[in-house]
C-alpha cells in the first residue's frame, strides 16, 4: 500500500535533490575578478555597498575621463569614510587629469562593463540572440526585456514602441532555426519579448484610467498584431503598484478584442509582495475562464519593495506591499497553489531564484489533488543569477525561462544596480546559500515556521492629513460625485461676515471658472471701506476675551475645523477645480494641507503656550511668555486659495489675536467656504471677519488702520514691498509699530548638473516648472544646466513638456488648466513675446482651440542670457529660461544671481557638488534630487529671504512667534530672608 506524503515534505525532497545539484556546481561569485570582490566586500560592509552601488549608477553618466576619476574618488576613495578600497582594485587616484585619468577612467568602465554584462545580455539585438543561443545550448528558453525606464515624452514612447516592434522582426528572424518549443499544451512560441507598459505612453495618469487605458491600447496593439504575424509571445510585465490597476486591465481588455482572443501566447506578472494580489489573481483566472484562453502568470515577489513603501510612508497611505519576508513569502506559496489548481485556463510561471520557491511548485503540481502535466508550469529566473539552481532544474526535467534584459547600459544601469541590490540584500536567497553558507533544512524551512519581526514603538509625532490615491477606484468616484455635486452649487450668494454677523452688500463680484469664464462659480458681496473699518472694530472688541482664553480653547477650534474638513474635504476640492483652476491632485492637496495647517499650529501652541522658568537661582522667580499682538489682517494669495488663507488666519487667530481677512478677488467662494467652517467649529464672533473687497480700497485702508498690528501677506513682490512701506508709516494716535509678515515669489532655479540622473531631472523639471501651470511661488521658471548635457536634456525636456495635455482640469487627463483670470494670461503672454527677443523660443504649444478660458501652453526659451528679464523676472505661468552653464559653480552662481531667495533645486550625484550647493546655494528651501515645488507642512517649512519675504517658515516650529510678543515677568520671591522652594520647569496657563 503506497504512503501518501505531504506537500511540505515532497517540498523538502525535492528541494534537497535540487540543492543538492546546485551544491555540485556551486560557483556562487567565483566567475569575474572585480564582481566578485565587489560582491563579497559589499556583502560584509553596508556604507559600501550603498557607495559603490551609486557609483555603478552614476557611471553611465559620466561625460570624461575626469569626472570618472572624481566621482570615483568621492565614493570610493575617500579615507576618511572608510572606504579606500580603489587602490585594493589596482586603481590610483593619485591623478585626476590627462593621461592617468583617461587610463583609470578606462580601467574603471571596463571593469564596471563586464559587471554590467554579467546581468545584461547585450546592447543589440545581435548581442542579444547570440546569448539566447548560449541559453538553448544549455536547454533553457528566453523572454527578452528592453531595457530603460519610464518615458518621460510620447517622442520617447514611441521610441520604445518601435524598438518593441524590432526586437520582435529581428528575433523571429533569428529563431526561424530554433528547434520548436512545446508545452504541456503543444508548440509554443520560440520568441518571447517581456513589455512595460510605462515606456509605451507617458502620460499614463491613474486619475484617468479611461483616457490612460485607451491610449495604452492603442501603443500596444500593434505589437500584438506583429507578434501574432510572427507567433511571438508577448509578456506584460507589472511595475509600480500605482499603475497596477491599470495594467491588469489593459491586459484584459485589449485580450477580449477578436484579433487576441483565441491566443494562448500572453502572459502577465503578478507580484506576491502586494497585499491584494490575490484578489488580483483570482480576478484574472475568472477573467481567463470567461475568454476561453489560458494565458500565462508569472508569480514574482516583486522588485519595488523599498520605493513601495516609501512612497507610501511619505504620503501616509496604506503600504500597498507585506513589510515582513516571512508574509511575503507565505503569500507566494498561497498564490502558487491558486495558480496551479486552476490549469489548464491559467499556466504558471514561477519567477524565482529560490530553491524552496521552485520545490514547492514542483510538489504541488504533483499533488493528487492538481495532478497536471509536468511540463505546465515553467520555471522564470534572471539572467545572470542563479547559473547553478538553473541548470538543476533544467536537469530535473523542467522547463526554464530566462529573463533576458538588453539594452544599452546607461538605461540598463538601473536594472543592474536593482540585480545588485537583490544579490547582496540581508535576506537574499542567495546571500544566504552562495555567501553565508545556510544548512539546507534553514533554506527548505516553511515561511509559516519563520517568526515575524515586531517593530519598535516610535514616539508620537505629527502626522499629514494623506492625499488622494487616485489609482484607487473609490477615491476617482468621490471626486467625480463631488465636482457634481459642487457644479448644482454654482452661482450661490456670499455675504461678508462681520462680528459674527452676515452682511450683504450692494456691490457684487462674479467669481468664474478660469476654463470657462462664462460659468459663474459664485456671487460674493463687495467690501469698501466702511465695511472693512466695521470688520477692524469687530476684531478690536473681540480681542481681549480670545486673548484670554486659554490655549487649549483656543486650540481645540482649530481642531474642530480640521475634522470638519475632513469630512467635505472632496467638495473644497472640487470648488478649487472650478474656482482656481486646479487639477485634481494639486486641488486636493491644498485641502490636506489647510487640514496640516490647523493641526500643525493648534499642536504647536499648545508647546509655546506654556510658561517658561528661566534659571533656577534661589530667591527669584524668571518666567518667559508669549502674548498675542493684536488685530491682524490676513490678506492671502489665490493659488493656494485654502491652505495659505488658513495657515496665515489660523496662525494668527490661535496664538490670541482676532483676524480680518481679505481674500484674493480670483478665490473669494473658497475663502468664504473657509471662514464659515471656522465659525461653524466654534469660533466666537469678532475673532475673524470677512471683508473681500478691491486690493486698494480695502487691502490697503486695512494695512494704515492705526487698529490693525499685524499684516500677514502672501503675494507679488511689488504689493509686498509696498505693504512694507506703508506699514512702516506711524499714524496719528498709533501706539505700536505694526509687524508684516510677507512671502513675496520667487525667481527660482533648478540646477542640472553633468552627471544628474536626467530621467529624474526631466520628470524634475517638468513638475518643478509646470505644475498648475507655473503658477506657485515654488516654481523653476529658470533651468540650469551643464554645458555637458545640455542638449541632451533640452531636447527631453522640451518633448515631455510637449506632451503635456492642457485643457479644463475638471476631465483629469489634463495636466493643468487655464490660468487664473485675464489679467494673468495676457502678463504671461506678454513676458513669452518679450522672451522672443531675449532668446530662442524652442517650444511654444497652440492653445488656439481649447475655446473660452485664459489659456497658455508650456513655454520654454533656451540659451537664455542670466541677466535676461525673462531670467530675472517673476512672470507666474507656464514659461520657463533654461540657461547654459559652463560647470557646476557657474551654474550656481546665475541661481543666486537674482534679487529672490525662496526655492531652488539641484540634480546632482556628486557628493562634493551637493555639499557645495548645500553651503553655497542660499534659499529658503533647497531640494536635492527631487522637483521644488510641493512642501509639507512640519517636514519641509516653507518661505524665502532677500525679495522673497522676511525669512520666516510657515508651516514650521518658528513661524507663530511672529504673530505673537514676548515677555518677561521677574518676581523677588525673598521675604525677610525667607525663599521659598521654586521648581523649574514649565508652568501651565
Amino acid at each position: 500500500m503506497s504512503v501518501k506524503i505531504s506537500v511540505e515534505d515532497r517540498t523538502r525532497e525535492i528541494g534537497r535533490k535540487i540543492l543538492e545539484r546546485v551544491i555540485h556546481r556551486r560557483r556562487g561569485f567565483s566567475h569575474g575578478d572585480l564582481d566578485s570582490r565587489l560582491m563579497e566586500w559589499a556583502m560584509r560592509d553596508p556604507e559600501l555597498k550603498t557607495q559603490l552601488f551609486r557609483f555603478v549608477d552614476v557611471l553611465p553618466a559620466l561625460q570624461t575621463p575626469e569626472e570618472v576619476v572624481r566621482h570615483l574618488r568621492e565614493y570610493l576613495g575617500s579615507p576618511d569614510k572608510g572606504l579606500p578600497i580603489v587602490g585594493q582594485l589596482g586603481i590610483n587616484l593619485a591623478s585626476s587629469s590627462g593621461l592617468a585619468a583617461r587610463a583609470t577612467a578606462a580601467t574603471v568602465e571596463r571593469q564596471i562593463g563586464g559587471m554590467a554584462r554579467r546581468f545584461i545580455a547585450g546592447s543589440n539585438i545581435r548581442e542579444a540572440a547570440a546569448a539566447v543561443r548560449e541559453l538553448r545550448k544549455k536547454g533553457m528558453t528566453f523572454t527578452l526585456d528592453l531595457l530603460g525606464e519610464v518615458a518621460v515624452s510620447e517622442a520617447e514612447a514611441l521610441g520604445y514602441q518601435r524598438q518593441y516592434l524590432e526586437v520582435i522582426r529581428g528575433m523571429s528572424a533569428e529563431a526561424s532555426g530554433y528547434a520548436p518549443d512545446v508545452d504541456s499544451l503543444g508548440e509554443t512560441p520560440r520568441v518571447n519579448v517581456s513589455v512595460k507598459l510605462s515606456s509605451l505612453y507617458s502620460r499614463i495618469e491613474p486619475a484617468d484610467p479611461d483616457g490612460s487605458v485607451e491610449a495604452l491600447k492603442s501603443r500596444l496593439r500593434p505589437i500584438l498584431e506583429l507578434a501574432r504575424q510572427e507567433g511571438a509571445f508577448i509578456h506584460i510585465d507589472l511595475e509600480h503598484y500605482a499603475i497596477k490597476d491599470l495594467t491588469l486591465r489593459v491586459f484584459r481588455e485589449i485580450l477580449l478584442e477578436p484579433a487576441f482572443r483565441d491566443s494562448r501566447h500572453y502572459g502577465i506578472t503578478i507580484q506576491a509582495y502586494l497585499r491584494d494580489s490575490e484578489r488580483d489573481l483570482r480576478g484574472l483566472v475568472d477573467w481567463a475562464r470567461e475568454r476561453g484562453a489560458p494565458v500565462r502568470v508569472r508569480l514574482v515577489r516583486g522588485a519595488y519593495w523599498d520605493y513601495e513603501t516609501v512612497i507610501a510612508r511619505q504620503r501616509n497611505w496604506p503600504i500597498p506591499v507585506y513589510t515582513q519576508k516571512p508574509e511575503t513569502d507565505i503569500n507566494f506559496e498561497c498564490l502558487t497553489r491558486l495558480l496551479i489548481e486552476n490549469y489548464p485556463h491559467i499556466l504558471t510561471a514561477i519567477g524565482s531564484h529560490n530553491a524552496r520557491s521552485v520545490a514547492y511548485a514542483m510538489a504541488v503540481a504533483e499533488a493528487e489533488a492538481v495532478d497536471i502535466p509536468v511540463g505546465s508550469v515553467e520555471y522564470q529566473m534572471l539572467y545572470g543569477m542563479a547559473g547553478e539552481l538553473k541548470e538543476a532544474v533544467v536537469e530535473m526535467g523542467r522547463r526554464v525561462r530566462v529573463y533576458t534584459p538588453y539594452g544599452e547600459l546607461i538605461p540598463g544601469m538601473a536594472y543592474l544596480v536593482r540585480r545588485l541590490l537583490e544579490n547582496t540584500s540581508n535576506e537574499s536567497f542567495l546571500r544566504q546559500s552562495f555567501s553565508e553558507r545556510a544548512s539546507v533544512d534553514e533554506l527548505l524551512k516553511s515561511p509559516q515556521e519563520t517568526p515575524k519581526y515586531t517593530p519598535e514603538a516610535r514616539a508620537p509625532e505629527f502626522v499629514n492629513e494623506p492625499e488622494r490615491d487616485f489609482s484607487r477606484e473609490e477615491h476617482r468616484e468621490i471626486m467625480k460625485e463631488a465636482l457634481a455635486r459642487v457644479r448644482d452649487e454654482f452661482n450661490a450668494h456670499y455675504p461678508l461676515l462681520i462680528g459674527g454677523k452676515l452682511v450683504s452688500t450692494s456691490e457684487e463680484i462674479d467669481s468664474t471658472n478660469p476654463s470657462s469664464p462664462s460659468e459663474v462659480v459664485g456671487r460674493v458681496a463687495w467690501a469698501g471701506e466702511r465695511e472693512a473699518q466695521a470688520a477692524i472694530e469687530a476684531a478690536n472688541r473681540a480681542f481681549p476675551t480670545w486673548r484670554d482664553t486659554t490655549v487649549d480653547e483656543r486650540a481645540k477650534v482649530l481642531f474642530r475645523a480640521a475634522d470638519i474638513i475632513r469630512t467635505e474635504r472632496d467638495q473644497l476640492a472640487a470648488w478649487e477645480v472650478f474656482e482656481t483652476g486646479k487639477a485634481w491632485r494639486e486641488a486636493d492637496a491644498d485641502v490636506c494641507e489647510t487640514i496640516d495647517y490647523l493641526n500643525y499650529y493648534a499642536s504647536e501652541m499648545l508647546r509655546l503656550g506654556k510658561t517658561r522658568r528661566l534659571g533656577s537661582l534661589p530667591g527669584e522667580l524668571n518666567e518667559y511668555l508669549y502674548q498675542p499682538r493684536g488685530v491682524a489682517a490676513v490678506i492671502p494669495p489665490w493659488n493656494f486659495p485654502m491652505a495659505i488663507l488658513a495657515g496665515m488666519t489660523s496662525a494668527a487667530i490661535v496664538v490670541g489675536n482676532t483676524a480680518v481677512v481679505k481674500p484674493a478677488t480670483q478665490s473669494p467662494v473658497i475663502a468664504a467656504k473657509f471662514v464659515d467652517i471656522l465659525v461653524r467649529a466654534g469660533l466666537p464672533g469678532g475673532v475673524v471677519n470677512f471683508v473681500p473687497g478691491p486690493p486698494i480700497e480695502v487691502g490697503e485702508y486695512l494695512v494704515k488702520s492705526p487698529d490693525v498690528d499685524i499684516t500677514a501677506f502672501t503675494g507679488s513682490r511689488a504689493v509686498g514691498a509696498r505693504i512694507f512701506r506703508t506699514a512702516s508709516e506711524v499714524a496719528p494716535g498709533q501706539d505700536h509699530l505694526k509687524r508684516v509678515i510677507a512671502e513675496m515669489g520667487g525667481k527660482n532655479a533648478l540646477v542640472i548638473d553633468s552627471d544628474a540622473d536626467l530621467d529624474e531631472a526631466v520628470t524634475g523639471a517638468v513638475a518643478s516648472a509646470f505644475g498648475y501651470g507655473g503658477q506657485k511661488c515654488s516654481a523653476a521658471s529658470r533651468i540650469i544646466v551643464h554645458d555637458l548635457i545640455y542638449d541632451k536634456f533640452l531636447t527631453r525636456f522640451v518633448e515631455a513638456s510637449k506632451s503635456l495635455s492642457v485643457g479644463p482640469v475638471e476631465n483629469p487627463g489634463n495636466y493643468f488648466g487655464a490660468l487664473v483670470d485675464e489679467k494673468s494670461r495676457d502678463k504671461v503672454q506678454g513676458y513669452i513675446e518679450l522672451g522672443k527677443t531675449e532668446a530662442r523660443v524652442v517650444l511654444e504649444t497652440d492653445v488656439s482651440g481649447l475655446g473660452e478660458g485664459w489659456w497658455v501652453g508650456p513655454t520654454i526659451f533656451s540659451d537664455v542670457p542670466p541677466q535676461a528679464r525673462i531670467a530675472q523676472e517673476e512672470i507666474f505661468g507656464p514659461v520657463v529660461a533654461v540657461i547654459r552653464a559652463q560647470n557646476f559653480d557657474q551654474a550656481l552662481e546665475i541661481a543666486m544671481g537674482t534679487q529672490y531667495c525662496l526655492t531652488g533645486g539641484v540634480y546632482s550625484r556628486s557628493p562634493r557638488n551637493i555639499e557645495k550647493a548645500r553651503r553655497d546655494f542660499r534659499v529658503g528651501n533647497l531640494y536635492i534630487n527631487r522637483k521644488t515645488t510641493g512642501a509639507i507642512v512640519g517636514r519641509q517649512p516653507f518661505g524665502g529671504f532677500k525679495m522673497s519675504g522676511i525669512g520666516s517658515k510657515a508651516g514650521g516650529p518658528d513661524y507663530l512667534i511672529q504673530f505673537m510678543e514676548p515677555r518677561t515677568i521677574t518676581e523677588n520671591t525673598l521675604r525677610r530672608g525667607f525663599a521659598p522652594e521654586q521648581e523649574s520647569g514649565d508652568v501651565g496657563l
